[in-house]
């Protein structure tokens, strides 16, 4: 039976802390190494309703993309949100680990995914990590049957072309067919044509320059600022923002399938509790 410190060291492989950015919070965040995990929950954010899910779902390790603690705190009481929930899974002997922004930058992490299941090619980081070296080298295997290079980039965002250029309304729809929703928010013009194409999971309007720069058409990400988009409308650049939950939490799904496949003697699951707290009306 595996226990916590196996998985933990799977992920680290995974998604190497070496990857994070410096104000993260990754790692096993919560819990004892030593403890036999049989039921494993991944989401995308422990909620109330998630860390309920977790506890009578009978989980003793929850894998968050959203750190839980993400901050310090200098007490640990039910007097706040935060603290109800960690009392409870702490009560519970659920241990907790948050990959994050090393997941969003690994070698098979949520925004390779993203590029791969937008059919973009010749994809790069859009920012490399100067930390590669530090690596584990079985953390550069790539899903993707195409990817015969054992030096799959590592680094924040992604940037790829597509195929044959498509207009910007047809890639809208490509977006919303593989993140299985409903709408999206568009700066720039329905047709424009594009052929280079960046990615970017969760709040990443801090990637716009950077695509710019590279000769990116259009910027895929979960939300950004009103002056973001108005700095994308200034300097010709399209923005696409489909919703940090969407953006997101397809990759905590695909990971459950990959921790399954890891761990066969444990249960593996994506929460079916939480969803994203945003309704267009």
């Amino acid at each position: 039976m595996a226990k916590v410190d196996d998985v933990a060291n799977f992920l680290e492989v995974f998604a190497p802390e070496a990857l994070a950015e410096d104000w993260d919070n990754v790692g096993l965040l919560v819990g004892d190494r030593h403890r036999e995990v049989r039921r494993i929950m991944t989401c995308l954010t422990i909620t109330p309703a998630s860390a309920t899910e977790a506890v009578t779902e009978k989980a003793d390790l929850i894998v968050t993309h959203h750190p839980l603690p993400f901050r310090e705190f200098r007490r640990l009481t039910s007097d706040t949100v935060d603290g109800r929930m960690l009392l409870e899974l702490i009560g519970a002997g659920v241990a907790i680990y948050s990959p994050h922004t090393a997941f969003d930058s690994a070698a098979r992490g949520i925004n390779q995914q993203l590029a791969e299941g937008l059919g973009l090619t010749d994809i790069a980081p859009l920012r490399p990590s100067t930390t590669a070296a530090m690596v584990h080298p079985a953390a550069l295997e790539s899903d993707n049957p195409a990817d015969d290079s054992s030096a799959t980039p590592l680094g924040s965002g992604r940037f790829g072309r597509l195929p044959t250029p498509l207009a910007t309304s047809a890639l809208v729809k490509k977006v919303k067919q593989f993140l299985n929703i409903q709408h999206v928010q568009l700066v720039g013009e329905p047709q424009r044509e594009l052929t280079t194409v960046a990615v970017a999971c969760g709040s990443a309007g801090e990637f716009l320059r950077p695509a710019r720069k590279l000769g990116c058409d259009l910027l895929v990400t979960g939300e950004t600022s009103f002056h973001t988009c108005l700095e994308a409308e200034a300097t010709g650049i399209a923005l696409l923002l489909v919703g940090h939950y969407a953006s997101e939490r397809f990759g905590v799904e695909r990971l459950a399938e990959i921790l399954a496949e890891e761990f066969p003697s444990a249960t593996v699951w994506a929460s079916q509790q939480e969803s994203c707290p945003l309704t267009w009306m």
